[in-house]
């Protein structure tokens, strides 16, 4: 975190610097810092999720520094640097939903009707690369993103329910709601180190230094490697983050 803290740092001396000189007139440099609200979802949800039972927000903090050149009257570029978390944590009901768990120490595949409780964690880099149109104060925006895993976990347990090995039809494994009894699985190895997606935004400026801005990722990528066939559905990020702006120059 301390080296995280001496970058931003840097950067924001760096750009500082850069606008003060006359190279730079139609640029403008940004801190931003957000809170994102989402999870990585199918789409659209399939039957076998049945309902949501819980929805725990989590510490997603999003920090970074932005430059934004303005091409004419309305158009414009930006693109940035972020240091950010993108976790999640749902419980959920569940009907012949394939999974892969452990216990008692043996690892068991089949399809699973009960309880999920599900736990993300996805610290990361994220680069927006953005097209931006500005109405009177407000700067809309729409561009791709590509973002650096540096620390992922995606682990949970199944309870209170039964797991039918292999198939439909395979042997019945009653699952409790104790650490005992249910079953465990962690995927973290199986998730991708890098996430692409598509960010939609705006940036509201109501004062000479402090704005307010919003942004809808959606990612194109999927949470797991391709070779992952545990959990048949594709998991995609989908996070909404708000914040505040403020312009150094």
């Amino acid at each position: 975190m301390k080296r995280l803290y001496i970058l931003l740092a840097t950067a924001t001396i760096a750009l500082t610097a850069m606008a003060q000189t006359t190279l730079l007139n139609d640029m403008s440099f940004y801190w931003r810092i957000g809170y994102a609200v989402g999870g990585n979802a199918p789409l659209p949800m399939p039957a076998t999720i049945r309902s949501l039972n819980k929805y725990v927000l989590q510490p997603n903090m999003s920090i970074g520094v932005d430059a934004h050149r303005r091409i004419g009257n309305h158009w414009g570029i930006l693109a940035g640097i972020r240091f950010e978390n993108k976790g999640m944590h749902i419980d959920a009901d569940v009907k012949n939903y394939h999974m892969e768990i452990k216990k008692e120490g043996d690892a068991l595949a089949g399809y699973f009707r009960g309880k999920v409780d599900t736990r993300i964690t996805q610290w990361m880099f994220t680069v927006p690369l953005q097209a931006t149109f500005r109405v009177n104060k407000v700067n809309f925006k729409l561009g791709p993103y590509v973002s650096i895993l540096t620390a992922k976990k995606f682990s949970g347990y199944a309870y209170d329910g039964y797991l039918r090995v292999d198939d439909y039809t395979g042997a019945k494994i009653e699952l409790g709601n104790d650490k005992d009894s249910r079953g465990e699985f962690d995927f973290s190895d199986d998730m991708r180190d890098m996430q692409c997606g598509i960010d939609l935004g705006a940036d509201w400026q109501f004062s000479n230094h402090f704005g307010l801005y919003a942004d809808l990722q959606w990612g194109i990528s999927g949470t797991f490697k391709k070779d992952f066939k545990t959990i048949e559905q594709t998991l995609r990020p989908i996070y909404g983050i708000v914040g505040i702006s403020y312009r150094i120059n």
